[in-house]
């Protein structure tokens, strides 16, 4: 689908020199002399690149839509993440790089969305939220929960995560996989 320079959002995906490309961030220029543009963070899906470029609302673009589908974590082999397609139960086998540190989020029997293009998958998203249990952290202070200061501590997946001071060992809390960060403690 072809849309004009000064229509790509952030998140739309266009295809640009021969790659498959995300755009980041977005700032519209109005120069005083000249038309205006748009500025444009690009991330190559493929290799992780990134480049900055300008599009005119003249030029148009090719926005790609990604094929979207479930799958279900299975295990790890290696360097490489299998997951199962919830429809047709075939397996897909994805690198583990593709993932990044995030990879440390996935937990047997997890549902997962792959994207792809052409067949070929170029990124998974977890969920936003995953319960995790404390394994160790530093002993509460008495006084201390009045600050609102954060401590150190490392999760079961072996993530070192700032939560409250309140918090202790064995305690579950829920941390956004986007950010690497505590959200609130797990019911």
């Amino acid at each position: 689908m072809k849309i004009n320079g000064n229509e790509i959002r952030p998140g739309n995906v266009i295809e640009h020199q021969g790659g498959l490309w995300a755009a980041v961030k977005i700032n519209a220029v109005k120069p005083g002399k000249g038309p205006a543009y748009a500025q444009v963070e690009l991330k190559n899906l493929i290799d992780g690149r990134k480049m900055n470029e300008r599009f005119r609302a003249s030029e148009t673009v090719e926005r790609v839509r990604l094929e979207q589908k479930d799958h279900t974590y299975l295990y790890k082999e290696g360097d490489m993440l299998v997951f199962m397609d919830q429809e047709n139960y075939e397996q897909v086998s994805i690198p583990t790089d593709m993932i990044g540190d995030r990879a440390a989020f996935l937990q047997d029997g997890m549902a997962v969305t792959i994207e792809s293009h052409e067949g070929r998958p170029i990124g998974v998203a977890l969920p936003e939220h995953v319960a995790l249990e404390i394994t160790e952290t530093e002993p509460t202070v008495k006084g201390q929960t009045a600050s609102s200061s954060y401590k150190p501590s490392t999760v079961d997946n072996g993530l070192r995560i700032m939560v409250p001071p309140y918090m202790s060992v064995g305690e579950k809390i829920i941390v956004n996989t986007e950010t690497l960060e505590y959200v609130k403690r797990a019911d």
